[in-house]
């Protein structure tokens, strides 16, 4: 049976998000073909001219390799597309931050740290830490996405980001991954606040909960196969659920990212934007998000000379 193009091709990008979710090394579908923005016709993914209605058609988003996605560690985790490897750039850099001011910071003589950041330094660099926040400093919500407190935690994080986040940026587009990641980050953070007023909390774990949530809520437009991919991903949820109960982690962050990955991947529609107003829209809350990120770090730095002490 011949299904109309826009199905199919949704049909071939929910079985690409299955197979990585599922670890399958088979070819991704989307490295072949796109979607046209203009007839929503299937086309040659590096196609400039629509062949069936004749359309200009934008560079695709880059992709590492050629033919098939690229993978590391012998195919255990994908390598990430654009957006995810400027957030885990961003990741790696604070945490060699933290860790440098962590070793400026200790006693003279003290053993050099193996990976433990210093929970000053962290406050420093923008932890959530609720009397500064209630005092006025709220771009602590955002910053606290970026930091870590040693190798386990980045390490585990990284990980669920490599993973995660091209599967979600390949669903939901560029755009909305940025957006959603960031609105789940600081909503993680929004509940956490209000769980712990007075703890120290980071970690990109809320955000991460919130692109699982991402996924979650969209399965639920995809009937049986949706079912299938739900149940790995509540799986996932679980594991993270007991991890968190044995390391102290930051559960509210955890629901917060969840419940708000839940609602927008129910909610926001799936692939590009289908028409110039609904691309305009989501480029315009991308670039917002950008400047919030960016605004944020750079109020951070305005305090970053205050003493550790």
């Amino acid at each position: 049976m011949n299904l109309p193009s826009q199905l199919w091709f949704k049909w071939q990008r929910l079985k690409t998000a299955l197979r990585e979710a599922f670890g399958s090394r088979e070819q991704s579908y989307e490295t072949v073909h796109r979607m046209c923005p203009h007839c929503r016709g299937l086309i040659e993914r590096n196609a400039s001219i629509c062949p069936l209605c004749g359309g200009a058609v934008k560079a695709p988003a880059s992709r590492a390799g050629t033919g098939a996605p690229g993978r590391v560690l012998g195919g255990l985790i994908p390598v990430p597309s654009t957006a995810t490897s400027a957030l885990v750039a961003a990741i790696i850099a604070l945490y060699g931050i933290s860790w440098y001011l962590t070793q400026e910071a200790a006693a003279p003589g003290a053993a050099v740290s193996l990976g433990g950041i210093d929970g000053r330094v962290l406050i420093r660099l923008g932890a959530k830490f609720g009397p500064l926040m209630f005092a006025g400093e709220w771009w602590r919500l955002v910053t606290a996405i970026f930091l870590h407190a040693g190798l386990l935690h980045i390490g585990m994080n990284l990980w669920c980001l490599f993973d995660l986040g091209p599967t979600v940026e390949s669903l939901f587009s560029t755009t909305k991954f940025i957006v959603i990641y960031l609105v789940t980050g600081i909503l993680g953070f929004v509940l956490s606040l209000f769980w712990s007023p007075f703890g120290i909390s980071i970690g990109a774990s809320g955000a991460i909960l919130g692109l699982i949530g991402a996924l979650i809520g969209a399965s639920f437009h995809h009937g049986s196969l949706g079912k299938d991919l739900r149940s790995q991903l509540w799986r996932w949820v679980i594991y993270i659920g007991v991890f968190g109960l044995f390391f102290s982690a930051d559960n509210a962050a955890h629901l917060g990212g969840l419940i708000s990955g839940l609602t927008l991947g129910y909610f926001v529609p799936e692939g590009e934007p289908t028409t110039r107003a609904s691309e305009n829209f989501w480029s315009a809350l991308a670039i917002i998000a950008v400047v919030i990120i960016a605004g944020s770090f750079a109020l951070m730095a305005l305090q970053l000379n205050r003493p550790i002490g």
